[in-house]
């Protein structure tokens, strides 16, 4: 694995990312990954394989969400299943994006990857809120690599 992707996070860092995406996935049955690769042509693209290839198109309300950033290509991208897409405005991953990349720009990393997790569980929360029944139907570890 390539040392950029393994140290563009710290470990105490990582951990942040994750317990936000537990605080995110406690209100909303939607689920969010995030996935970190050394480097991608085109961020959409490459973000759309790694969904499916980390089975991410398997949830039961179509409710996944992909946060995808290629380190050394300084590219990343959100995307979401189909039963997102369906209830959303259709610029809605562009609003967080731009939250994102402001923070990214100021090499805050981790505080831009968070900050998209908790805008993300806030609006899911409105389409997908949280059930009793809800299991968490995918990791919550950051992946990473070429898979």
């Amino acid at each position: 694995m390539d040392n950029h992707v393994e140290e563009f996070l710290t470990a105490q860092e990582e951990k942040e990312v994750i317990a936000a995406i537990r605080r995110a996935e406690n209100k909303t049955s939607g689920e969010i990954r995030v996935h970190l690769e050394s480097t991608c042509e085109n961020a959409i693209s490459r973000a759309q394989e790694v969904f499916h290839l980390l089975k991410m198109d398997n949830t039961k309300e179509e409710n996944g969400v992909l946060i995808y950033l290629a380190v050394d290509s300084h590219k990343f991208s959100i995307i979401g299943d189909k039963g997102i897409d369906n209830k959303v405005p259709s610029n809605f991953w562009d609003q967080i994006k731009d939250v994102m990349a402001s923070r990214f720009r100021e090499s805050e990393f981790s505080k831009g990857i968070i900050k998209g997790i908790e805008l993300i569980g806030k609006e899911l929360a409105q389409y997908f809120p949280w059930d009793v029944d809800d299991t968490n139907e995918l990791s919550d570890e950051i992946s990473k690599g070429t898979i």
